[in-house]
């Protein structure tokens, strides 16, 4: 099945009360992973491709893996650039047959996020493409975003940003951060839901994104740190909370800190228990089980889409 856009995902994601998961790739595995536990929960998928993974493993690389993946699933499945930093970015991976992107001008002046947000739509339009826009900032780091604190969203803002740019989709922030250190060990971690809900009822049926959106599951960090790790006091958004944005108007939550940990800590394990290994496919091959089975809990516990392909 060829790639498509998420337009009917988020559709059915918006009026069936879940969210789609756009799980970030940077090799051959972390696919494979993701694409089976799609198959085996019957969900649709958005895989997405972030500065980092474009970096490490090359574009091509990335699309014919996409395109190997696709051709074996009858499954919804969408190619999607997170976290475009400018519009030459956004234009070439639309070039390249990216259904999806993400222009991230959330670090711009408000006028020039609306500026670049409205060129990239422009620029996807006659190739059907999906553009999502972000206002807000999301603290913490990942791949090649970074922002010492958090801007919550403004919702008649975004109700402007989303007219005058004429984007898809937006990802806003309600006190999600990237990254594996988002809270306190101790503390009470909690969203901004009155102001989702907001945001919600002034534009009626539009999508939301959540970034950020890492659990981070201490199982993954205790193992982790078992086997050599100084992962730390690592804590992330509780996964009830996530459901719950996914029952309004989120209809697509990214997810990648927890697949990383979840690969790590496997990898660990494996090395510990069997220091003789050297073939990269005998540990490779438990992580990219790692992964699938990561994903599976993230399409029933949070995103709530298992059987809605």
């Amino acid at each position: 099945m060829p790639l498509v856009s998420p337009a009917e995902m988020f559709k059915k994601a918006y009026s069936g009360g879940y969210a789609v998961g756009a799980f970030n790739v940077n090799n051959m595995e972390i696919i494979q992973g993701i694409m089976s536990a799609g198959e085996e929960e019957r969900a649709p998928l958005i895989l997405q491709v972030s500065a980092g993974a474009r970096k490490y493993a090359g574009q091509d690389y990335i699309i014919k893996l996409m395109e190997a993946a696709v051709a074996r699933t009858d499954l919804p499945v969408a190619l999607h650039l997170d976290h475009g930093q400018d519009y030459t970015i956004c234009k070439e991976v639309i070039e390249a047959g990216f259904t999806s992107v993400m222009i991230d001008g959330s670090h711009l002046p408000y006028e020039e996020n609306i500026k670049v947000t409205k060129a990239v739509v422009e620029c996807a339009r006659d190739k059907g493409v999906w553009v999502e826009g972000e206002l807000g900032v999301l603290a913490g780091v990942e791949d090649e975003v970074r922002a010492e604190k958090t801007i919550y969203t403004d919702p008649d803002q975004a109700v402007e940003f989303v007219q005058r740019t004429g984007c898809d989709s937006l990802a806003i922030a309600i006190g999600t951060s990237h990254g594996a250190y988002k809270f306190k060990q101790g503390s009470n971690p909690t969203l901004d839901f009155e102001r989702l809900e907001k945001i919600g009822k002034l534009l009626p049926g539009y999508p939301i994104v959540l970034h950020g959106a890492s659990s981070v599951p201490q199982e993954f960090v205790d193992m982790a740190n078992k086997y050599g790790g100084k992962i730390g006091s690592a804590v992330g958004v509780p996964e009830e909370l996530l459901r719950k944005a996914a029952s309004m108007a989120v209809c697509k939550i990214n997810i990648d800190t927890d697949i990383r940990l979840a690969m790590t800590a496997i990898i660990r394990k494996h090395f510990a228990e069997k220091p003789e290994d050297f073939d990269p496919r005998s540990y490779l091959k438990p992580a990219r089980e790692a992964v699938k089975q990561m994903v599976q809990r993230k399409m029933r516990n949070v995103l709530g889409c298992s059987g809605k392909a």
